[in-house]
């Protein structure tokens, strides 16, 4: 599975590309960082990002973008920039008919350091000890965008096998419609 990890933000916007399945060793085959001038109109930076993000798609070819799920903090307007760059990245893959899985950050440090509480360093180093890289990705957002692909490649067969056994188990408890049969009404022609 290769799968292109997108930790959004306006003004750094991290992107990596992690190739592997669960249990095996992973690969990296790409990171980087999607920059736009903090100067700049906000749609002009959403377009940048917008045009970056289908360079990696084009280059990598992804099977799956994993997106780090915006969550709540004290500065509104962070949090904003970080939805819009994080709907810039998802409307990207869906326009491909790219599955796009989203990921908390505390579930992604917890997939790659073994805490949901690591801080960016701990993340830095266990990315870089997990693909066998020299040195961890800088800047950090480098590092968490490879973060957010290596937990949903160990996290993606067992959310598909509890989607599935959900599914079973949803249609065994749906009622069953018996099939309903009409008897037949005779047909009595009516003189004029």
């Amino acid at each position: 599975m290769r799968v292109l990890g997108v930790d959004p933000g306006l003004t750094r916007c991290g992107v990596g590309v992690v190739e592997g399945i669960a249990g095996r060793p992973l690969t990296m085959r790409g990171v980087g960082v999607v920059r736009t001038p903090p100067d700049a109109e906000l749609g002009h930076r959403l377009v940048a990002i917008e045009r970056g993000i289908e360079e990696w798609l084009d280059e990598h070819r992804p099977e799956c973008v994993a997106v780090e799920r915006v969550f709540s903090q004290h500065n509104v307007r962070t949090v904003m920039g970080t939805a819009q760059a994080s709907a810039v990245a998802m409307l990207c893959a869906s326009r491909r008919g790219i599955p796009v899985a989203l990921h908390t950050p505390s579930e992604v440090k917890a997939a790659v350091t073994g805490t949901g509480r690591a801080d960016k360093a701990q993340v830095g180093a266990m990315v870089t000890r997990l693909l066998r890289l020299d040195a961890p990705p800088k800047p950090a957002d480098a590092a968490d965008a490879l973060a957010l692909a290596i937990c949903h490649i160990w996290r993606a067969p067992a959310v598909n096998r509890l989607q599935q056994a959900h599914a079973a188990a949803a249609a065994a408890r749906a009622p069953r419609t018996p099939a309903v049969r009409t008897p037949a009404v005779p047909v009595r022609k009516v003189p004029r």
